[in-house]
């Protein structure tokens, strides 16, 4: 039980990587505010942590949107009076599309929801962990994140971002007993990919081309319990780091 007593909002947790994340956090004690922008996802998230003994609520909350986030993180506190992990999960891709072929809307589309909305839920929780002296942020990153050929221009661009969010938010709030990190993920299996309508032939190819050395996809509970470490004490002493999880696909 290496959350007992903590409050975690996990956004994104109605299906894929974000729903292992809220059913492991339960199992290990966590009250889990299971948050989505598809509400009946989110509702299915809350059943199969409820049918195992886990206290949570489902919100329905579309991260591009201010308010949305406003009200996200005070039902956290008005069910459960505090609130400790913030888990940003949420994201999208971008159909692969290169430089050549970017339009501003699916640049900004892209970004609002990969980047821009983890800098929403990370300012509105960072009053409530400056209050308590504590609190731990976990922002989903990619292999794009930290490599230029894993997918198109507004992705790659989007996650790199992401990289340097967590190690400013870490240093910045380090004195403050506030921890941020990231986990960065080769392929997985979740339906991400549904994000995507009719993606870039050229991007397509060029994405693809290092993907025979991929070893293998991972699995959505493995990126859960990369989290878990992250979000317990046992990772008391790691902030601002970006952990590759990937199956050592980055090293070749």
């Amino acid at each position: 039980m290496k959350l007992k007593g903590k409050v975690a909002v996990v956004t994104g947790a109605g299906s894929g990587v974000g729903r292992a994340i809220a059913q492991r956090f339960a199992r290990e004690g966590a009250k889990v505010v299971v948050s989505d922008q598809n509400i009946d996802a989110a509702k299915e998230t809350l059943s199969s942590l409820e049918a195992s003994g886990g206290v949570a609520f489902a919100h329905r909350a579309d991260i591009t949107r201010e308010e949305d986030v406003e009200h996200l993180i005070d039902a956290a506190i008005e069910h459960f009076a505090t609130f400790d992990i913030l888990v940003n999960n949420a994201g999208m891709m971008d159909n692969m599309v290169p430089a050549a072929e970017i339009t501003d809307d699916l640049w900004h589309r892209v970004f609002d929801v990969n980047t821009s909305g983890m800098m929403r839920t990370i300012r509105k929780s960072l009053p409530i962990f400056l209050k308590k002296k504590q609190g731990v942020i976990i922002n989903m990153g990619s292999s794009a994140s930290l490599q230029g050929a894993r997918a198109g221009l507004a992705y790659t661009a989007s996650k790199h971002a992401v990289v340097g969010m967590t190690k400013n938010v870490g240093f910045q709030y380090a004195n403050e007993g506030i921890r941020c990190n990231a986990i960065a993920t080769g392929a997985v299996e979740t339906n991400i990919g549904t994000t995507m309508g009719e993606p870039s032939a050229f991007g397509m190819e060029r994405a693809m081309s290092g993907s025979d050395n991929n070893p293998r996809a991972g699995a959505a509970e493995e990126v859960a319990g990369i989290a878990l470490f992250l979000a317990s004490e046992d990772a008391a002493f790691v902030n601002g780091e970006v952990i590759r999880a990937d199956a050592g696909w980055l090293a070749y």
